[in-house]
């Protein structure tokens, strides 16, 4: 079953930052796919909520530095 989530992620300040929260959320076991925006300061991901759970791709984020809660 896939799902969609807005992630309000903080603490992005460059593209480099977008491209590793990116690579981190694309590289969760379930995730399909993930678009983050730096300008709005948030991050869509779409998952597969059988196999992932909103509070790991909060932690995911976070483990690299930047905090995420969900919108």
């Amino acid at each position: 079953m896939n799902s969609s989530v807005e992630l309000k992620v903080e603490g992005m300040t460059c593209q480099g930052c977008v491209r590793s929260v990116t690579k981190k959320l694309s590289g969760v076991a379930g995730v399909a796919s993930a678009a983050v925006d730096l300008a709005a300061g948030k991050a869509t991901v779409r998952y597969d909520e059988s196999r992932v759970k909103v509070e790991d791709l909060i932690s995911a984020v976070d483990q690299i530095g930047f905090h995420a809660a969900r919108l």
